[in-house]
């Protein structure tokens, strides 16, 4: 698994973004408990993700709401398909409103550069 940690820091509130190549739901979930294997990730406020198979759209946004959709759209803008990306955030303690969506939109465009190289 792919992860860029350290990328966005907003009041106190740090994000981090991963991803994996990732065929299925099921899959999905199963590279999520092994990114929670490492301590920092498991103690995460939220581990939103999304991702694109063939049997459609899956998401989760672990409590950050409308998070997953955001990663959702910006997958199927890019085409992106059978990959799992993964928006992490420590909360800080200050809520951010609505910079969280500009904050996970900005995750998934570093991941996205990051994948073409």
């Amino acid at each position: 698994m792919r992860i860029i940690d350290g990328i966005i820091s907003d009041r106190g509130s740090k994000y981090a973004v991963s991803g994996a190549p990732c065929g299925s739901e099921a899959e999905a979930k199963q590279l999520l408990k092994e990114l929670c294997r490492k301590k920092k990730f498991a103690k995460a406020t939220h581990n939103s993700w999304g991702l694109l198979t063939a049997d459609g759209p899956v998401k989760n946004d672990d409590g950050e709401s409308g998070a997953g959709m955001v990663i959702l759209r910006m997958l199927e803008r890019e085409d992106l398909r059978d990959h799992l990306v993964v928006v992490t955030r420590w909360y800080g303690g200050k809520h951010l409103g609505g910079d969280r969506f500009r904050h996970v939109q900005e995750a998934v465009r570093i991941y996205l550069e990051d994948l073409r190289g």
